[in-house]
């Protein structure tokens, strides 16, 4: 699984909101013997932030976007194929572009290594 940097990132601010919270939970339970509180404590935390990471791991609002057509003309080669276009990601949004640029599949993925080396997640 590839991860990009808008998923790491929100990750890694999770990971540190999850520090205060088993924190908190430690303090209300010091009354019990370290172990079990913080047994309980993992046990909490498992149960909150489970949903957090399913959410940060699969949503489709992080993830990149793309078009596919059927029946286009390759803007790079003139084909007439299916073609892609990615529509947005982390640092590149062409959501409101008038005129899209399809591409064939093997020019798309040109296209896509090219703006890889650009430092375009995708």
């Amino acid at each position: 699984m590839q991860v990009n940097s808008k998923r790491y990132g929100l990750y890694l601010i999770r990971w540190q909101l999850s520090t205060p919270i088993l924190a908190g939970v430690l303090y209300i339970l010091a009354a019990m013997d370290a172990l079990t509180a913080t047994v309980i404590a993992n046990l909490i935390g498992g149960l909150i932030f489970f949903w957090v990471d399913r959410f940060i791991f699969t949503s489709q609002s992080l993830a990149a976007q793309w078009e596919v057509r059927d029946k286009i003309r390759c803007v790079d080669c003139g084909a007439l194929a299916r073609g892609y276009r990615l529509v947005r990601t982390d640092n590149y949004d062409r959501s409101g572009d008038h005129a899209p640029q399809f591409r064939c599949e093997k020019c798309s993925i040109r296209k896509s290594e090219d703006l890889k080396k650009r430092g375009i997640n995708h």
